[in-house]
């Protein structure tokens, strides 16, 4: 099978698109066939070794870790699913291949009417905007703002914050603005009049902050009077030590529950998930992918298209 590999950190040059061996099923796994899978601004970092202390890379390493395709082997033990059903899930730096092999726990159903796509960004994205939303607790009438809600997660958790009955102000670039109003949320435009505009649109105080991009937004947010008990970042791990606020993040939603229940959300049209390109699974396709992600001025999500959306495994 095809894998997206790299033997050295670096920049995107190093990724490559290679044949490895495909993986053998195990008891209590499931392989599937990857039809989608997800790009992500924290694999970047992954890729060119600013996380090696804490998360190695082992060369050959792969990428990737929210996908979404066709299960196309059941190992012994295995009774939730079937060859040829649709799911979801997370592989740890394994998504972007062919096939991946992965135990139950780390698979959800897709739903019939859920995008392939979208269904590529559930488990990374939409799980890790759950957690950031639950950290900041809102509550129906509150004012909770988003920085960069336009992005991959933040597009998640503003959306999510509104269906908790809050008020959501995100904060975004000028071409964003009328993505963000389409969705109900109140656009912020990024700037030195940032803290003024949040001041004019929450005149009686913001009572929850969820940080996606870091670059002062914890400490705007206690500057503006929100509590560090309703903050949340993803990105400012200085802050988390300075003022105390929340650092929930994927790992804190990473169940086929929550996976399921966004799944649905974003199915039934209740979350709009904005995926601003699909690419190719060729070398060059990988590289611009991860290119266009690192400037981190996209709206929505970028995914890799791996192999065809027809479902070659259900007579298997």
């Amino acid at each position: 099978m095809r894998a997206v590999k790299f033997t050295r950190y670096g920049g995107p040059d190093v990724l490559d698109v290679v044949e490895v061996p495909r993986p053998a099923v195990g008891a209590g796994q499931v392989v599937v066939a990857v039809v989608t899978a997800a790009t992500n601004p924290g694999e970047i970092g992954i890729r060119e070794g600013h996380f090696a202390d804490i998360w190695p890379a082992h060369f050959p390493e792969g990428q990737g870790n929210d996908f979404a395709g066709y299960v196309a082997e059941i190992g012994s033990g295995v009774d939730d699913f079937a060859v040829g059903d649709e799911v979801l899930g997370f592989a740890p730096r394994a998504a972007q291949a062919e096939y991946v092999a992965l135990h139950l726990d780390r698979v959800a159903a897709k739903p019939p009417g859920l995008s392939w796509e979208a269904a590529a960004t559930i488990a990374g994205a939409g799980a890790t905007a759950w957690a950031s939303v639950d950290a900041v607790n809102p509550q129906p009438g509150e004012t909770i703002v988003v920085s960069a809600a336009a992005g991959g997660v933040g597009i998640y958790a503003a959306q999510l914050a509104r269906l908790r009955g809050a008020d959501v102000i995100g904060t975004c670039g000028e071409t964003n603005v009328d993505l963000l109003t389409s969705l109900g949320i109140r656009p912020a435009q990024y700037g030195p009049g940032l803290s003024r505009q949040l001041r004019d649109l929450a005149p009686n105080g913001i009572d929850g902050y969820i940080d996606t991009y870091g670059s002062g937004n914890v400490s705007l947010a206690v500057s503006l009077g929100v509590q560090p008990d309703r903050i949340n970042t993803l990105i400012d791990q200085e802050a988390v030590q300075r003022f105390g606020v929340h650092s929930e993040a994927q790992e804190q939603a990473d169940t086929p529950r929550i996976w399921a229940e966004l799944a649905d959300l974003v199915a039934r049209g209740d979350i709009t998930v904005p995926v601003a390109a699909v690419y190719d699974f060729t070398s060059e396709q990988v590289r611009k992918a991860y290119r266009d992600v690192g400037t981190r001025h996209v709206s929505g999500k970028r995914v890799l298209r791996i192999m065809p959306a027809n479902n070659q495994f259900r007579h298997a």
